[in-house]
């Protein structure tokens, strides 16, 4: 199992725009094969080093990975991604 991490920093960090984006984020659901799992978390602490949003996925195999990668509604999310995110961060390992 491969496990990808990913934590977002958003431009607009209202609680309306992390809303919006978490549900962009959950939209994945059902929606990609190689998707075994999938977990989007918003941030309860808010310190300076904090980030908005982590998104946990889970999949079989890093060529499970790299279809989920190139998939057109991954595509959609990365999309949204790049059009409201300050910054973001990942880590991928075998779980």
């Amino acid at each position: 199992m491969i496990t990808h991490i990913v934590l977002f920093k958003l431009k607009d960090r209202t609680p309306e725009s992390i809303a919006a984006t978490v549900q962009v984020l959950n939209n994945m659901e059902g929606k990609i094969d190689e998707l075994r799992h999938l977990e989007v978390g918003t941030d309860i602490l808010h310190s300076e080093r904090s980030y908005d949003i982590a998104l946990v996925t889970k999949f079989d195999s890093m060529d499970a990975l790299a279809a989920y990668q190139v998939h057109p509604v991954h595509k959609k999310v990365i999309e949204h991604m790049t059009q409201v995110r300050e910054s973001s961060f990942s880590v991928d390992y075998e779980s």
